[in-house]
C-alpha cells in the first residue's frame, strides 16, 4: 500500500493471484521433475517414512538438496499469494508435502536462526491457507523410525541402528547433524578440539558431496569419527584434568615439540596453573580491553617460561591459550 500511494495510485496495489498461481505451477513442475522415477504417490498416507524416503532420494541427486529447497521456497512464496484460488487449493496437499520434505532437509540450517519478518509473514499466510507443516512435527529421527537419543552419548547400539538404516543418504545427513551439534556443544570452550573435529567433519562431507567416496564409506568414516569424539570427550578423566584444564592442555599440546620435550605431566601442571590464574584474572570484556589483554599475555608468557616451554612454539601457544580463555571467560564471569 505504501508503494501504491507513493506512486499516486498508479500501478497495482496487490499481486495478481492468477500470476502467482502460474509461478506455483512452474515450481511444482520443477519439483515433480526432480522426483522423476521415484514413487511418492502415497505421500498423503505414507507419513514420516515417505518423507524420509523422498529426502533420501533427493540427497542422492547431484546438488539435489539445494535445488529442491530453493525451488520449494519459491513454491511456498507463490502459494501464499494464490492460496485462496480453487486451483491452488486442489494442490495444497502436495505443496504441504514438498514443504515438509524441505523442512526435513534444512532443519539444522534454520534451527539456530531467528525468523525474519518475511519468514514470519510467510508462516502466517500458510496457516491461513491451510497448508502448513509444523517444523516440530517433521523430525529426522521420527522420519527414519529412530527414538531420539541422548546425543551426548553416541553409543554403539545407536550407531549400529543408523548404520543399518535403508535410507543411506539420510543416515549420512543424520550423523552429520549429530556430530556437528555435539562438536559445538561439547567443545564450546575447547577451541583446539572444536577446530580439529569441525575440520575432520567438513573434509569427510566435502569428499562425499563431490562423490569421491561412496555412501557406505562415508557412513563408516562418520561412525569412526563419532567413536573418536567419545574418546576425546573422556580424555579429561584419563588425564585427571577438568574441562577448563583440558582446554589449556590441548592448546599447549597442539604441537609435537612441546609434548616430546616436556611430557604429559609437565603439560598438565602448566594447564592447571593457567586455568587457575586466568580464571581469577579475566572479566567478560577483557578481550576488548587492550591493557588487560596485555597483562594476561605477560602472565601466560611467564608461566610458559617457568616450565621451559619450547621458545620457538611459545607465541603460537600464547595465542591459543588466550583464545581458549576468551571462549571460557563468559562462563567464568
Amino acid at each position: 500500500m505504501k508503494e501504491y500511494t507513493a506512486s499516486k495510485g498508479r500501478g497495482r496495489p496487490t499481486v495478481d493471484a492468477h500470476e502467482a498461481y502460474a509461478v506455483l505451477e512452474e515450481k511444482l513442475d520443477v519439483l515433480r521433475a526432480m522426483l522423476h522415477g521415484f514413487d511418492y504417490s502415497g505421500f498423503l498416507t505414507g507419513g514420516h517414512r515417505m518423507l524420509a524416503k523422498t529426502a533420501n532420494h533427493l540427497l542422492g541427486v547431484n546438488d539435489g538438496k539445494k535445488r529442491f529447497c530453493d525451488t520449494a521456497l519459491a513454491m511456498s512464496k507463490a502459494f501464499t499469494l494464490c492460496c485462496t484460488l480453487d486451483e491452488a487449493k486442489a494442490v495444497r496437499e502436495q505443496v504441504a508435502f514438498f514443504q515438509a520434505v524441505k523442512v526435513l532437509l534444512t532443519k539444522k540450517d534454520i534451527s539456530g536462526k531467528k525468523k525474519t519478518d518475511e519468514e514470519r509473514e510467510l508462516a502466517i499466510r500458510q496457516i491461513i491457507g491451510s497448508a502448513v507443516v509444523s517444523e516440530d512435527v517433521v523430525d529426522i529421527f521420527n522420519a527414519v523410525g529412530l527414538d531420539k537419543p541422548n546425543i551426548g552419548i553416541l553409543d554403539e547400539g545407536f550407531l549400529n541402528e543408523v548404520r543399518n538404516l535403508p535410507e543411506r543418504n539420510l543416515a549420512v545427513e543424520l550423523l552429520e547433524r549429530l556430530l556437528e551439534g555435539e562438536i559445538k556443544s561439547r567443545f564450546a570452550g575447547n577451541v583446539v578440539q572444536q577446530n580439529k573435529f569441525s575440520e575432520l567433519l567438513a573434509n569427510v562431507i566435502k569428499r562425499y558431496q563431490n562423490r569421491s567416496i561412496e555412501t557406505a564409506q562415508v557412513m563408516e568414516e562418520l561412525i569412526q569419527m563419532a567413536k573418536k569424539f567419545k574418546e576425546a570427550v573422556n580424555r579429561g578423566v584419563d588425564l585427571g584434568l577438568n574441562s577448563d584444564e583440558l582446554a589449556f592442555y590441548d592448546a599447549l599440546a597442539n604441537n609435537e615439540d612441546s609434548v616430546r620435550e616436556l611430557g604429559d605431566e609437565t603439560l598438565k601442571k602448566i594447564a592447571h596453573e593457567l586455568a587457575e590464574n586466568l580464571r581469577n584474572s579475566v572479566s567478560v570484556d577483557w578481550s576488548v580491553r587492550e591493557s588487560v589483554r596485555a597483562s594476561l599475555r605477560l602472565m601466560v608468557k611467564r608461566i610458559l617460561r617457568k616450565y621451559k616451554y619450547p621458545p620457538t612454539k611459545q607465541e603460537e601457544a600464547i595465542q591459543l591459550v588466550l583464545e581458549q580463555a576468551e571462549s571460557l571467560s563468559a562462563e567464568w564471569a
